[in-house]
């Protein structure tokens, strides 16, 4: 039983593992086809310190913890971003777990100015 899935996040540098004190916000909007595994994305920020550097799919991980890249969404994007990407087994179970998040990197924020987590 094939399903399309939506998911959402909002970005904010206090979720930011350390936070920082960014005015960036951001949200990001996911679709996940089950049958062919395909995630798409538009990512929306604002605000940031400068340009951002790169933005990834991080995880797994909880709120509040940190993880490797999952997945790039691009390198020095600009506000919409759009992409897609066929999702490995492991990753779909943690993307459709809530253990991936959205990070927008900027110069400022090489580790990451605004964060947040992918939810249904």
């Amino acid at each position: 039983y094939a399903e399309t899935l939506k998911f959402k996040a909002n970005m904010d540098a206090a979720q930011e593992v350390p936070s920082n004190d960014s005015k960036g916000k951001g949200t990001a909007d996911l679709t996940y086809d089950t049958a062919s595994k395909n995630l798409t994305w538009t990512i929306t920020f604002d605000g940031l310190t400068g340009p951002a550097t790169v933005a990834h799919f991080h995880g797994p991980a909880e709120p509040g913890k940190s993880a490797g890249v999952a997945l790039l969404i691009a390198q020095n994007p600009t506000s919409p971003v759009k992409g897609s990407a066929t999702l490995t087994d492991a990753q779909a179970v943690d993307l459709m777990a809530g253990r991936w998040y959205v990070n927008v990197h900027t110069a400022a924020n090489r580790a990451g100015e605004i964060r947040g987590q992918v939810t249904k």
